[in-house]
């Protein structure tokens, strides 16, 4: 029988290791999960009370297409709160998670053989789902000299007229933010070269210094896409949404429609509980912010020195060239031999990825505390 060639794109392979991890707490051995984005505590009392609220008292059928109108007004009321942004409510389309914000931007902004970068390292769902629509991946490789982040230098270099690029800031899985004047200056070459931007802002509110900058703010041209996984904890909830500019708005509420029909009831319900505990979140930034300083002071005694900058999220991008030639095969031992799962940079970045780990630290404090433990005694048994 006939196959799709879209469907032969790589794997996941932080979610392969979520699935041995798996394996291996079924036999009955421990494993402390570094390896996934996802953040360990449940949402807040009210967020699960307003869920089982809809339950009871919604009748959770379809909504709108493009989300129910009061959630998607307290969306703009959020940016006009956080960022001192006005964002019409029309532009705002409330999504079954950021990937499928994704998959609505990329299939309403371009067209098979279209040219979109990105930088290298960053998140295998871009170029993977861009691959299977027949969307030209163009990698930028990016490292330390521009913070892991896309530059004009770097589009320059690549030699290829771009249709669009996506900026992610703060980076899975760097971790970086790009400076406020890198942003501008990337902005403006790309309006002025009509390269249509996309940016990801997923882990906005997780930052352990300055706020992080809404492409918005610069340009009401660009996709913002963000969602209710990270800062907010809804991780299996499934929910994001995304600010469409004026040419995109009816395009991926069409799409949306015909391909997805609505966003789940009762989470949107929940969602917008979500907004009324911004303490409680930010107190979770707070403890993220903990575990980062165990690991960014643990890990170099296990001869793990060389991090991408922190800025944002809650991972850790260490070069471990130092200390193997192929992540995978570090990760894979790492996993059996001390039981802390870790994500290979092969996910991230096809090319360079094998002399980096992506170390998540959205997990209880004492998890990390103790995984940091373990790789460190690991290592000094090993050398």
């Amino acid at each position: 029988m006939k196959r799709s060639r879209r469907s032969e794109i790589p794997p996941f392979y932080a979610m392969e290791v979520l699935q041995r991890a798996n394996e291996r707490a079924a036999a009955g051995d421990d494993v402390l999960h570094l390896e996934i984005g996802e953040p360990s505590r449940r949402p807040p009392k009210r967020v699960i009370e307003a869920a089982e609220e809809a339950l009871r008292n919604r009748p959770l059928g379809y909504t709108e297409s493009a989300g129910l109108p009061e959630l998607r007004a307290r969306i703009t009321q959020h940016y006009e709160d956080f960022y001192g942004l006005s964002v019409p409510f029309d532009r705002v389309l409330v999504t079954t998670g950021s990937s499928n914000a994704f998959l609505l931007t990329f299939l309403s902004a371009f067209d098979v053989g279209d040219r979109v970068a990105l930088a290298s390292p960053g998140y295998p769902g871009y170029r993977n789902g861009m691959a299977a629509l027949g969307i030209r991946v163009v990698d930028l490789p990016a490292g330390p000299n521009s913070r892991f982040h896309p530059s004009v230098e770097l589009i320059e270099a690549c030699g290829e007229k771009l249709d669009g690029l996506i900026i992610a800031s703060p980076s899975n899985p760097a971790g970086s933010m790009l400076l406020e004047d890198d942003f501008k200056t990337l902005v403006s070459y790309c309006i002025s070269n009509d390269i249509r931007i996309i940016s990801d802002e997923v882990y906005h509110g997780i930052t352990y210094g300055e706020r992080a900058v809404c492409a918005r703010a610069l340009t009401e041209e660009a996709v913002v896409v963000n969602s209710f996984s990270k800062y907010f904890a809804m991780t299996g909830w499934r929910l994001g949404w995304m600010i469409a500019p004026d040419d995109l708005t009816e395009p991926a509420e069409r799409l949306a429609q015909n391909m997805f029909i609505s966003p789940p009831g009762m989470t949107q319900y929940a969602a917008l509980a979500a907004f009324e505990c911004l303490d409680e979140y930010d107190a979770e930034v707070h403890r993220y912010a903990e575990n980062r300083a165990i690991l960014l002071e643990e890990l170099p005694k296990a001869g793990i020195e060389r991090f991408a900058p922190a800025d944002g999220a809650f991972y850790l991008y260490a070069d471990v060239s130092e200390l193997t030639d192929d992540s995978s095969v570090f990760c894979e031992a790492m996993l059996a031999e001390t039981g802390v799962a870790a994500a290979p940079g092969i996910d991230f970045d096809p090319k360079g990825g094998k002399s980096y780990v992506r170390f998540s630290f959205a997990g209880s404090t004492e998890d990390i505390g103790e995984a940091a433990r373990r790789i460190v005694a690991w290592r000094r048994k090993r050398s």
